[in-house]
């Protein structure tokens, strides 16, 4: 599973779809990197790998303050799962290497 790299990622939320582009590094079973989008960025936290899945946290400020938790697997070139949407439920994510 090469996590490494750069994603364009897509979420679908009740604003509509959102796109970013998250980097991730894989060290053993942490997961380090970076979120960006709409001109902000953040660092992921709570990085991990489990066998085939991977899971992280992200603060955002904008539309509005909140923390992301993400829950996803890679398959090649694509990463896909679900994210937890602070107040407003779950829904998901999808994208590609960039």
């Amino acid at each position: 599973m090469a996590i490494d790299g750069k994603w364009n990622i897509s979420i679908k939320t009740p604003m509509g779809e959102q796109a970013g582009v998250l980097t991730l590094k894989q060290e053993g079973d942490a997961l380090t990197g970076e979120m960006a989008s709409q001109g902000n960025s953040t660092p992921i936290e709570n990085g991990k790998v489990e066998g085939e899945k991977l899971s992280w946290h992200a603060k955002i400020t904008t539309p509005m303050p909140m923390t992301l938790e993400f829950e996803g697997l890679t398959e090649g070139d694509k990463i896909s799962g679900n994210v937890k949407l602070g107040a407003f439920g779950t829904s998901t994510f999808s994208g590609e290497a960039a």
